[in-house]
């Protein structure tokens, strides 16, 4: 008896990843467009991740990617990849100093110096790798799926 291909029994059918990445040349970056990386790519996913998961995305990759422009000179990347269950996307940012982000104490009369604390807020990972000239910071942001209907 044939089967017809569509119904053979195969390997499990994995939908290709969905990754971003991109490079700048200086230290001055396109925010904005680190920001639409993030809302394009999660357009993507399955399942489509709820409004307020892409916002925790977006303001994560905000914080991550002005701290690199704002504390190094010299290229800065991003890269971004939704883990392969759709569960999470996985935002890194590499860049050319070598001095670990810090959070700095809570003050809430003090303009800036708060976007760690939002980071550490929203992210379930946040991982910080030394690199043989700067580091690479990834915080791993969880992602809910939209309601059906």
């Amino acid at each position: 008896m044939d089967i017809p291909l569509t119904k053979q029994a195969t390997a499990p059918h994995r939908p290709p990843a969905l990754r971003y990445s991109r490079t700048w040349d200086t230290g001055v970056t396109g925010i904005g467009d680190a920001r639409d990386a993030v809302a394009a790519l999660l357009s993507r996913a399955r399942p489509a991740p709820d409004r307020r998961s892409v916002q925790d995305a977006q303001l994560t990759v905000s914080e991550l990617v002005t701290n690199a422009a704002k504390h190094a000179p010299g290229p800065c990347g991003l890269r971004l990849e939704v883990t392969p269950d759709g569960s999470a996307v996985r935002i890194s940012v590499t860049d050319t100093s070598a001095e670990p982000p810090l959070r700095r104490p809570p003050d809430p009369r003090r303009v800036g110096g708060h976007g760690l604390h939002l980071v550490t807020m929203l992210a379930t990972e946040l991982e910080v790798i030394p690199l043989p000239q700067g580091k690479r910071v990834t915080a791993t942001v969880p992602l809910t799926g939209a309601p059906a209907g």
